[in-house]
């Protein structure tokens, strides 16, 4: 029989302390920040020993990029995975955020750290071009002249609206949300009338006969 862990107050411990420790960092990482997350309070929250820790992650910053990796692995399926949402409301649907969403983890963890060689720093990079694609691709989808601009325009606006909400602690959302309405529409192309006569054919109407014959 597997010897339960005991953490820090002595208590047994059944197995998932590697999934204690990341669901901690979840929380401290999006409350506090990273830099100011000990390993020492990580580990109390987490209810498991320092060594326990170490065993699971050979250092902060391997868990650091756990803690990314794992947070929005499918980028955004609640909004691109979507079936009942034509391609142009699913790009709209991108800024359908509450006015309590945290920061972009992706964005704090890459300014907090400001190493572009640290691997959580390389996820990060990874998941915004992740975003940008899945835009373009919808972008596509909905008909856009250049839908990779289009894409790009939107992976900005939504970056921009995260970091203004928790700058003001306001919400930006629906202004970056009607912003957005505007780019999409501008950049996919409104189909052609239908003139009068699309109606009577190709071939027009019958010659009309000369001289009564």
């Amino acid at each position: 029989m597997a010897e339960l862990e005991k953490g820090p107050l002595g208590r047994r411990r059944g197995r998932g302390a590697r999934e204690r420790i990341l669901s901690a960092s979840q929380q401290l990482f999006r409350d506090q920040g990273i830099n100011r997350t000990g390993m020492d309070q990580l580990c109390a929250v987490a209810q498991v020993s320092k060594r326990t820790a170490y065993q699971h992650f050979t250092s902060k910053d391997e868990l650091v990029a756990e803690y990314l990796r794992r947070f929005d692995p499918d980028v955004m399926p609640g909004v691109f995975d979507r079936t009942d949402l034509t391609p142009r409301e699913r790009l709209i649907a991108a800024f359908d955020m509450p006015a309590s969403t945290p920061l972009c983890p992706y964005i704090a963890a890459a300014v907090e750290l400001h190493d572009p060689q640290h691997p959580a720093s390389q996820y990060a990079r990874d998941h915004k071009t992740a975003i940008a694609a899945r835009l373009t691709e919808t972008a596509r989808e909905a008909g856009a002249t250049n839908p990779e601009q289009l894409g790009e325009q939107l992976a900005l606006l939504l970056d921009g609206a995260s970091a203004r909400t928790r700058v003001l602690n306001s919400e930006s959302f629906p202004t970056a949300a009607a912003i957005a309405a505007v780019l999409i529409d501008n950049a996919i192309p409104s189909p052609s009338p239908r003139l009068p006569s699309d109606d009577r054919g190709t071939t027009g109407s019958a010659p009309v006969p000369v001289g009564g014959q």
